[in-house]
């Protein structure tokens, strides 16, 4: 596809938006059904159906690109609705484990990004990655301190620690099913519950 000039700041602030947010769309279905395959800025312009001139003035760089599909794809999650507050750290990491399993392009994606957090000059990646594990670790500790005032989770237990350690399991398991989809997600998962339980629920 040949290139054309960038967009231009000329037009409605609106239309340039919803133009944005229209190939975000687009990038998602690609993104959720082929994952991030170290694949160029140039053909996932293709794959859209944008130019690679577009694509640029729109999101700056592949890892930027990355960055706000991984955002939006969680921004639907959450439009849901709020999870109850009664439901466990591990319980949510299972429910999360469930609907990964639906898209595991997005799963591969979210895996590049944090690989890439870990190495010099991905600055995008890595404000991505730390901001996300600083906001998901503390969302689970007020959850672990409200499990644990309902008597469901070990009174014994630092909040934070907990939450590291569910961050991390969720993510070691998800990991090993990209490798080996007969990974025992479910049942370490399940083993984590138990051990974190209050001996009056076990």
């Amino acid at each position: 596809m040949p290139d054309e000039p960038a967009p231009t700041p000329r037009g409605s602030y609106a239309k340039g938006v919803a133009r944005r947010q229209e190939i975000l769309d687009r990038a998602i279905e690609v993104y959720a059904r082929r994952g991030s395959d170290k694949t160029s800025l140039r053909a996932i312009a293709e794959e859209v159906g944008v130019t690679h001139a577009a694509l640029k003035h729109y999101f700056g760089s592949l890892e930027e690109l990355l960055v706000a599909v991984y955002r939006e794809s969680e921004r639907r999650s959450d439009a849901r609705g709020p999870v109850d507050p009664e439901v466990t750290p591990v319980e949510l990491m299972r429910r999360w484990t469930e609907s990964n399993r639906e898209v595991p392009g997005l799963v591969q994606l979210y895996s590049t990004l944090v690989a890439a957090a870990l190495e010099e000059g991905h600055e995008a990646a890595h404000d991505f990655a730390t901001e996300r594990f600083a906001r998901v670790r503390s969302d689970l500790v007020e959850r672990v301190r409200h499990n644990q005032a309902a008597g469901l989770i070990r009174a014994d237990v630092a909040p934070d620690a907990v939450a590291a350690l569910v961050v991390a399991a969720s993510d070691g398991l998800q990991t090993q099913w990209l490798l080996d989809p007969a990974a025992p997600q479910d049942a370490a998962l399940a083993l984590l519950e138990l051990l974190l339980a209050s001996p009056e629920t076990r």
